[in-house]
């Protein structure tokens, strides 16, 4: 039970500054792609897209490897390769909103592109922003696990679910089953709780429910 606890501040953790890195990266390339559009967009689309066609698992195994185990590599590893999603319906959104009358009244008031894109358009984004923050999280969470199982995220010793799901695989021909279902149950709970979050985020605001 204490190791379980112990594992749920890493993956937590994780979480956090994985997703956080995500929306980071995922938000400003998709702002500037679709407030600027040109040949700055045709390349961060031929970006993210030819990033979407490596399967995600093994992009992330390949950064985690190269980058070595470790807490602070494992966030980077999964902040820099899970803000594709993001940043195509950022640069959709931009593309919408871009001509709208209040930027269009933002530009005859003399207001810069920063201005436009971080004051008046991104305020109008930030649901889209804070869902996809609750869905990368947990998703995050779920990547440490792996990761660790697989022996390429926490150092060894630390405390991580995957960890504790690897050392189950010897423990459990001799009985031992807590340590399984501890992290297991754990995990479920944690992923469960975020998902019923996102849900009720969606709903909060979903601008249509508001009419």
């Amino acid at each position: 039970l204490a190791r379980a606890s112990h594992g749920a501040v890493t993956s937590i953790l994780v979480g956090l500054i994985g997703a956080g890195i995500s929306i980071i990266i995922g938000a400003t390339l998709g702002a500037f792609a679709g407030y600027f559009g040109g040949k700055l967009d045709d390349f961060i689309v031929w970006l993210y897209t030819t990033i979407d066609t490596i399967p995600y698992i093994l992009l992330l195994s390949a950064f985690a490897f190269l980058l070595g185990s470790g807490l602070q590599t494992m966030c980077i590893a999964i902040g820099v390769t899970s803000w594709v999603g993001l940043c195509r319906l950022m640069r959709a959104e931009f593309l919408k909103h871009r001509d709208r009358e209040y930027v269009q009244t933002a530009t005859a008031l003399g207001a810069s592109h920063m201005r436009k894109l971080f004051i008046h358009i991104l305020p109008n984004t930030f649901h889209i922003i804070l869902i996809n923050f609750s869905l990368t999280f947990v998703g995050a969470v779920k990547s440490e696990v792996i990761l660790s199982y697989l022996g390429l995220g926490v150092e060894p010793g630390k405390p991580s679910w995957g960890m504790m799901i690897d050392d189950a695989k010897q423990e459990l021909a001799r009985g031992v089953w807590w340590n399984l279902t501890a992290a297991t149950l754990f995990m479920f709970f944690l992923v469960l709780s975020f998902n019923l979050f996102n849900d009720s985020l969606r709903e909060a605001l979903d601008p249509k429910r508001k009419r």
